[in-house]
């Protein structure tokens, strides 16, 4: 690797973070650990990596100790793994310090758990991100050991929206001066989603798409050698449409060779494990199943409310189960207690969270008696089976508490249920 060309995006990197305005994530961080940072293209990984650079020269680190380099550079294209120690001896050439490693979008070089690991034996403080969820395998978690910790990075969360608008929350937002705003932000974030760099374009459709592309061909289809490009494209829209029901991949196949595409099941499988590991999707468990079963019928959700909603029409209730199944799931990464699942037996519950004994049911609205009815009968018909502590209907503007005779039951609107999380 040409050591001149590593030597120009070193200084690169440490020229764009004199010209970063930081706006702050929700993310506690040790501050000596060293971190994995894996999520979807656009999160707001990278930048991830700059407020933890600026934190360090804050508290008191030099400039010239940040090393990064983005492995997506069109100059590293054939960058590999024999070439990481170009890396430091471009970064010595330059300076004495001892650097403090930033490496982004690292899954593009395949072994760079080797060299990260070595980097850790060193020392050396590292920082990494990636857009496969492959980076936290086991086979991957056992090469680095316990040298690393783990962390997913989703699209904002409401809370961060929120604050990146320019909107402060706190506990009594809901019912200041700022609810109007808060309710219009809401509309946006609903439909379009949390990806950072969103905020800054009108026409949010054409970016949606644009990065749905790049994630499909790029992390998807070439990085996993996909010949039948057609049939892994409709997977992903029968799951869009079919976004509030455990679906098979049995099924699944079938709604694919239904419109005339050769497939099978086995390939179905693997283009749904490739859209987990780009984290396109996420998939969750029905509790009820054995435990066979939990793995091949799930329910699959899109990690961001825009990247479904370009698939939809007339998509409230799939748009609000989606943002309530997202929610949960970010809080699950941090949090074990919210490991959650669906319940289909006898009957339906959108989410439960056994550790907390909680159910929740999605819905868009509870104005229609019969639709409020079902969504009680639901919940306490499962207090009768699992003894229920908390039982939510999470709906996009109502407010209730109701009491049944065993069971309080509170109805929350979307964004007051969203702020009670980070």
């Amino acid at each position: 690797m040409d050591i001149e060309t590593l030597k120009s995006i070193i200084i690169e990197g440490q020229e764009l973070l004199t010209d970063i305005s930081p706006t702050q994530r929700i993310m506690s961080l040790e501050p000596r650990a060293r971190y994995v940072f894996v999520g979807i293209r656009q999160a707001g990984k990278s930048y991830m990596l700059y407020l933890r650079a600026l934190k360090l020269i804050e508290e008191g680190h030099k400039l010239e100790e940040m090393l990064f380099i983005n492995f997506d550079d069109e100059r590293l294209i054939d960058f590999k793994a024999s070439d990481f120690d170009s890396i430091l001896k471009a970064y010595n050439s330059l300076y004495e310090s001892k650097p403090i490693l930033f490496l982004d979008e690292i899954q593009n070089v395949e072994g760079w758990e080797h060299f990260a690991r070595r980097l850790a034996n060193q020392k050396y403080m590292v920082y990494i991100t990636g857009s496969n969820a492959k980076m936290l395998s086991k086979d991957i978690a056992t090469i680095l050991g316990a040298r690393y910790i783990e962390q997913y990075v989703f699209p904002y969360s409401f809370r961060e929206f929120l604050y990146a608008n320019g909107i402060e929350t706190d506990k009594d937002l809901m019912y200041g001066k700022k609810r109007g705003e808060i309710e219009r932000q809401l509309h946006t974030y609903f439909q379009w989603g949390g990806f950072p760099e969103l905020l800054l374009f009108v026409n949010k459709r054409r970016w949606l798409n644009e990065l749905y592309e790049k994630i499909i061909l790029g992390d998807i289809i070439q990085r996993n050698s996909i010949k039948n490009e057609q049939a892994m494209r409709l997977a992903v829209l029968r799951l869009a449409e079919n976004i509030k029901n455990p679906t098979s991949f049995n099924r699944l196949a079938a709604m694919v060779k239904a419109t005339g595409q050769s497939t099978n099941v086995a390939s179905i499988t693997d283009y749904i494990s490739y859209c987990r590991d780009a984290c396109l999707l996420f998939s969750l468990e029905n509790y009820a199943s054995k435990f066979v079963e939990r793995n091949t019928v799930r329910k699959h959700y899109f990690i961001d409310n825009g990247l479904l909603n370009i698939f939809l029409t007339n998509s409230e209730t799939a748009l609000m189960e989606n943002l309530c199944a997202i929610t949960l799931y970010r809080q699950s990464t941090e949090d074990e207690r919210y490991k959650v699942y669906f319940y289909n037996k006898e009957v339906e519950i959108d989410f439960y969270l056994p550790m907390l004994r909680k159910g929740i049911q999605a819905c868009y609205s509870i104005k229609d008696p019969e639709t409020l009815q079902r969504e009680i009968r639901a919940l306490t018909t499962f207090h009768r089976f699992y003894g229920l502590k908390e039982a939510e209907i999470v709906t996009y503007s109502e407010e209730q508490t109701i009491e049944t005779s065993d069971l309080t039951i509170n109805i929350l609107p979307l964004a007051k249920w969203l702020l009670s999380f980070k």
